[in-house]
């Protein structure tokens, strides 16, 4: 019975092994680089904690083109990855032609909707997480002007620059946000010093807050703020640490929990397709505060924001969604 019990014990244990070596984990960024401080690097975050709570390790690739992306997803599921996470919306086109191509092959894609089984589509109520900064920014704004700097200019931006806008005015209706977008191509995700000279630009025009949902472009949005003494707003991974007492706050967008819940749901057997959308009530955006912004939102703004975000969840507070008409309601 004992020699039976033990054979049972060492079965199980191989199965676990194997079932933990049929995991191969992978991931692609989005262009901008792995170490964005941003959005490509909460990514990072979500799979370095996957691999520090199973010890099971992932493999990752920075496309610098929007040609690599399609070859690195390929990639890795023609070499037995498992699942294979992508995020950007970039990506679309070639998660919809990969997918297809390997269908028992798990896929997750961020910031897009791919209509496969095979296939999570993780996408995010930015407009949600805008309001709150932006209604931060209009209780902390001395001038009554700010500003608000994005990367690529797509929908998906653009949601971002309506949500906060809706915040802004709901703290002062009379505010006047500026606008600017950096580019139109992959490498506005990546040019901190366009994004820079836009702040200045912004604030010469009397902006004393400036947000940016630029990526790595954003790096130059808050250093720019801090060189002239204004403040900033961070986005996607907590920034609020790069110049402690100028980032207001950051909006927080859990791109580390879209990844992290595809490689643990494949390991545990629990993935499944479809979309997932993720908003202030699904903990999936968030403002940031942390000792290295707390000097800055006074109780007032604290109080604010959180009956904002009670609001939000109970439904009395409904945000535009810009990608719901491409208008945005101020």
């Amino acid at each position: 019975m004992k020699k039976t019990l033990l054979s049972l014990i060492a079965m199980a244990a191989m199965s676990a092994t194997a079932l933990a070596a049929e995991i191969k984990p992978a991931l692609v960024y989005g262009t901008g680089g792995k170490f964005d401080k941003s959005f490509n690097e909460a990514a990072s975050v979500g799979a370095e904690r996957f691999k520090k709570e199973t010890g099971i390790d992932f493999r990752d690739f920075e496309p610098t083109s929007d040609t690599q992306g399609e070859q690195a997803i390929r990639n890795f599921a023609s070499r037995g990855f498992n699942p294979v996470v992508a995020v950007s919306f970039a990506w679309t086109s070639a998660m919809e032609k990969v997918a297809a191509e390997f269908p028992d092959t798990k896929f997750a894609i961020v910031d897009s909707v791919v209509n496969l089984k095979n296939v999570r589509s993780v996408v995010y109520k930015e407009e949600e997480g805008s309001y709150l900064v932006g209604l931060l920014a209009g209780m902390a704004s001395k001038t009554g002007k700010v500003g608000f700097v994005g990367g690529m200019d797509i929908p998906l931006i653009r949601k971002f620059g309506c949500g906060y806008v809706q915040g802004v005015k709901a703290a002062k209706p009379d505010a006047q946000v500026f606008q600017n977008m950096t580019g139109t191509t992959g490498a506005a995700w990546n040019d901190p010093v366009r994004g820079g000279e836009l702040t200045k630009n912004q604030i010469d025009q009397g902006a004393d807050v400036v947000y940016a949902a630029a990526g790595a472009t954003g790096l130059g949005v808050l250093q720019t703020a801090a060189d002239n003494k204004k403040l900033s707003i961070g986005v996607d991974s907590n920034q609020n640490h790069l110049h402690p007492g100028s980032v207001l706050t950051s909006m927080v967008k859990r791109v580390d929990l879209a990844v992290y819940n595809a490689f643990k749901d494949t390991k545990e057997d629990k993935f499944t397709g479809g979309i997932q959308a993720l908003g202030v009530k699904e903990d999936g955006v968030a403002y940031a505060l942390d000792d290295n912004n707390k000097a800055l939102i006074t109780p007032e703004m604290k109080a604010a924001v959180e009956k904002a975000k009670a609001d939000i969840i109970a439904g009395t507070v409904k945000v535009h969604d810009y990608m719901s008409n491409n208008a945005c309601n101020k």
